[in-house]
């Protein structure tokens, strides 16, 4: 039997390492990126997280969440564009590698660490963000929502990016169920920006 290569979401993954440097502009400004085998999106900043992104307006100083953080590129460039204080965990040893490289290369402080969802997380957040990996499975997806309520500060907020064939409507109906509120803030392309509100 042929042992298939370890996921993205792996804790680590066993591809050859493939570093690459991705410049790209993220909230209109200049970032640089090391990305490598084993981690989500490798060549390029994913569509989905990019709509993600230019979907958030987070207020300066207030602390971030970013779940499933990959290489960085959600939690970086708003730690150095918005001014939030960006706490970034993924499961994948070496996308946590990563990210913590470049938040240096690209002039950030973050609190980046390995932790399987929020195993490894303690305190409370004014924004998680996640694009949360798909592949992995449904029960993973509804864990992030569910159990980010006990994550947030009073009148936080969650934000998720997914597509409308990879459960959309599942994750959506989860939020609502969890929160008593869920808002669509954006559609694209059959990506759906999600965003559901702590309330007191």
């Amino acid at each position: 039997m042929v042992e298939m290569t370890k996921m993205y979401y792996a804790e680590n993954p066993d591809s050859a390492h493939d570093i690459r440097e991705l410049k790209v502009t993220l909230l209109g400004q200049p970032f640089t990126f090391l990305t490598d085998s084993g981690v989500f999106s490798k060549k390029m900043i994913d569509y989905g997280s990019q709509v993600l992104l230019n979907t958030l307006d987070f207020e300066k100083s207030k602390t971030l969440l970013d779940l499933g953080c990959g290489y960085g590129p959600l939690g970086i460039s708003l730690a150095k564009v918005q001014g939030v204080q960006a706490t970034m965990v993924d499961i994948n040893n070496r996308a946590i590698d990563l990210a913590q490289k470049n938040a240096e290369k690209n002039g950030v402080t973050a609190n980046i660490f390995q932790s399987n969802i929020y195993e490894k997380v303690s305190g409370t957040f004014d924004y998680i963000i996640s694009n949360p990996p798909i592949r992995a499975g449904k029960q993973v997806v509804h864990t992030i929502i569910a159990d980010s309520i006990n994550y947030l500060k009073d009148g936080g907020h969650l934000t998720i990016v997914i597509q409308k064939k990879q459960g959309a409507p599942s994750a959506k109906a989860k939020m609502e169920e969890i929160f008593g509120n869920v808002d669509i803030l954006k559609r694209d392309k059959g990506y759906y920006i999600l965003r559901s509100t702590k309330t007191e």
